[in-house]
């Protein structure tokens, strides 16, 4: 029986943020492909700052040194957190599973200024019960560790829990561990999929 279902924030319970802030990046003059070496596919991204063993501060001052770019800090965070919508399907899912008892939870590879950002706007921590988040727990999807650290604080089995995300390859970690997985492409699957494992909401 299913106890817990966890989502992944970046292009399933968020829209449009990164593919924003690109666009934004380039009407102040930076190429695509700056914009995407740095913000997606950097060793300082991923390797560090994702994994908790960059701040803030250190991060974007190498972002805006590569991009050449004469704004601050402040002003750059701003620009990623305003580009983002909220799904608001995911959001009223989310709340309706909870009320009827499962553990909302969450399980992103992110980077403090974002979920601080996105929670300032939204306030959608206050919809989860479990958070899982890479530069808290020291390692990225599909890191088998993240997902242990998701079992031990939801306090449920393995295969109690549903773990759906935007990257196939971030599934792996957790089914590793037993925990139920799906691919989430389209928000009417999405639900079901949930439907086929007798989630009621």
């Amino acid at each position: 029986m299913i106890k817990a279902i966890t989502f992944d924030l970046d292009g399933v319970y968020f829209i449009n943020g990164k593919s924003n802030f690109i666009a934004s990046l380039g009407r102040l003059g930076v190429p695509e492909e700056d914009a995407k070496r740095v913000f997606l596919e950097s060793d300082e991204m991923n390797k560090l700052y994702k994994r908790g063993k960059m701040t803030d501060k250190e991060f974007w001052t190498f972002a805006i040194k590569e991009w050449g770019l004469d704004i601050s800090i402040d002003q750059i965070i701003k620009m990623l957190i305003d580009g983002y919508d909220i799904n608001e399907g995911a959001v009223k899912i989310v709340r309706a599973v909870r009320k009827k008892g499962y553990k909302t939870c969450i399980c992103s590879n992110n980077f403090p200024a974002r979920i601080n950002g996105l929670n300032e706007r939204f306030k959608f921590l206050d919809d989860f019960d479990i958070v899982a988040l890479s530069y808290q727990v020291g390692v990225k999807k599909p890191s088998d560790k993240i997902f242990q650290y998701l079992i031990d604080k939801s306090g449920v089995n393995p295969e109690e829990i549903i773990f759906v995300d935007d990257d196939e390859d971030n599934l792996n970690g957790a089914k590793k561990l037993g925990i139920q997985t799906f691919f989430y492409g389209e928000f009417d699957k999405f639900l079901e999929e949930l439907r086929k494992l007798n989630v009621n909401w």
